[in-house]
């Protein structure tokens, strides 16, 4: 199983900088997800990152995260 980590930012460009961290932090960029004026990113994470990408997400202090289970 997976998780799925969606947070909420109060500004584009926070979501931006989490983004980036998430890239530069070695998660693939095609496990992260983000459109270019939405606040909201998606992360998809094996179990055994999950702490980490959260950690990463809450640096940029987002509104809300949401994990969500999904298949492998």
């Amino acid at each position: 199983m997976a998780t799925t980590l969606t947070a909420t930012y109060a500004s584009a460009a926070a979501a931006r900088n989490a983004h980036d961290d998430l890239i530069a932090s070695g998660y693939p960029r095609e496990k992260v997800f983000s459109q270019k004026d939405n606040p909201e990113i998606k992360v998809m994470s094996p179990r055994d990152t999950v702490r980490e990408a959260r950690e990463i997400l809450d640096r940029h202090d987002p509104s809300k995260v949401t994990e969500t289970e999904t298949p492998d």
